[in-house]
């Protein structure tokens, strides 16, 4: 009977202080372009619901990861018998032109513009596209709304129309070729819960490959056509805390692929046919202390199905993942790649920053026709230390699954 009484007093009390918490409004500070519907239908405390400090606090982190928002923050305020939420919210500047030079594969300089709104019309919207000159001329346009149909799911569409000179590896040699890919996709955008995202996508590729050269390698191809659906899934598990330039947390992103062979002149189909590929980026933050964070992404990627053609999925450029290597110096059909950096914030003033950075990259490769024991054997093993240095603007939105 006495415990059956303190139960009762137990739930009489919780009840009370759970009406004494109710969150009779909310209110929000600092919007200038984002709508406030937008950060209403987004965030999971509601007015008249009662105050739950977990559930407020995952609602600051969401919104400190979209791309309008650079940071954010709450209070509560007590109105007599009200309590009032605020959500304090610093933008981002979202409307980023950007620029990027390099070396092309030949050896001449290449260049790409490109100008980007993250947060088009209030609610977080995508649009932009690039030009690019790297030995030929490239394009592409991109739309994205992950919200448009509710908090959980949206859509995105692009085309792409890409030329580049590319090396491919034979036995006898390398020899280069004019890469063409004409690509249209479509995807759906879901959001399971605060730490769980995922993406279905189908797109209908034309791509072509061209000799460049007066010398051919003996029984290798001058050209290759062929038209392509390829079928793409992204998960992608999210664990982040986010102050501006430091991060801490936890991303793993799993990206499979499966690319169907439609219809080519031959001899695309044995070299340009249907295969599996499979892709995981491991990525960690940890900030070190007040000024100091250390950034480690592994990737593991194989193929299925295309063991044995030079034209294989991965390259090896210190572009996309190997600092220092080269450009384009080796392809694969499977890839461990393991790149970790430490940086260290020696200027901050205001919206600026200066960041120094010590990294080294390491990663090992099977080439086409060889076993998955040549990414342990050490025979194509890559290893590249260095060091350089960040400007960062903190109210400008940035991509922030890579490192």
């Amino acid at each position: 009977m006495k415990k059956i009484i303190i139960i009762f007093i137990f739930l009489i009390s919780t009840n009370l202080l759970a009406q004494d918490n109710i969150v009779s409004e909310l209110r929000f500070t600092g919007l200038k372009r984002t709508k406030e519907s937008f950060i209403e239908r987004l965030i999971k405390t509601k007015a008249n619901s009662v105050y739950d400090s977990v559930l407020v606090a995952e609602d600051i982190e969401r919104l400190k990861r979209l791309p309008g928002i650079a940071s954010a923050s709450y209070s509560v305020e007590k109105n007599g018998e009200s309590t009032v939420l605020v959500y304090n919210i610093v933008e981002n500047f979202t409307i980023i032109p950007g620029l990027r030079i390099a070396t092309a594969n030949d050896g001449s300089f290449a260049y790409r513009i490109s100008v980007f709104e993250f947060n088009l019309f209030g609610n977080n919207q995508l649009f932009g596209g690039f030009y690019e000159k790297n030995v030929f001329d490239s394009f592409g346009l991109f739309w994205e709304h992950p919200f448009l149909f509710s908090d959980k799911l949206g859509i995105g569409l692009n085309y792409q129309d890409r030329t580049t000179e590319e090396p491919v590896f034979f036995t006898l040699g390398e020899k280069d070729y004019r890469f063409n890919s004409r690509n249209a996709e479509a995807k759906l955008l879901f959001s399971f819960d605060f730490k769980n995202e995922a993406e279905l996508g189908a797109s209908f590729v034309k791509e072509s490959y061209l000799f460049e050269g007066e010398d051919p390698i003996p029984n290798t191809p001058l050209s290759l056509e062929a038209d392509k659906l390829i079928y793409r899934a992204v998960y992608r598990y999210v664990d982040l805390d986010i102050d501006y330039q430091y991060f801490d947390g936890i991303i793993s992103e799993f990206t499979g692929q499966y690319v169907q062979f439609l219809d080519g002149e031959a001899p695309a189909a044995d070299f340009l046919g249907s295969f599996l590929s499979l892709r995981n980026d491991f990525i960690y933050y940890k900030k070190v202390k007040s000024r100091g964070n250390w950034a480690s992404r592994l990737r593991l990627a194989g193929s299925i199905g295309n063991e044995d053609s030079p034209f294989a999925p991965f390259a090896l450029d210190n572009q996309l993942n190997i600092r220092g290597v080269g450009n384009t110096v080796d392809r694969g059909t499977a890839a461990i790649v393991l790149n970790t950096e430490y940086r260290h914030t020696l200027y901050e003033k205001g919206w600026f920053v200066v960041q120094g950075n010590a990294f080294v990259d390491a990663g090992s490769w099977r080439n086409p026709g060889e076993e998955f024991s040549q990414l342990f054997n050490g025979s194509s093993t890559r290893l590249y230390p260095g060091l350089g240095f960040r400007l960062i603007h903190k109210k400008i939105f940035k991509c922030r699954v890579q490192i």
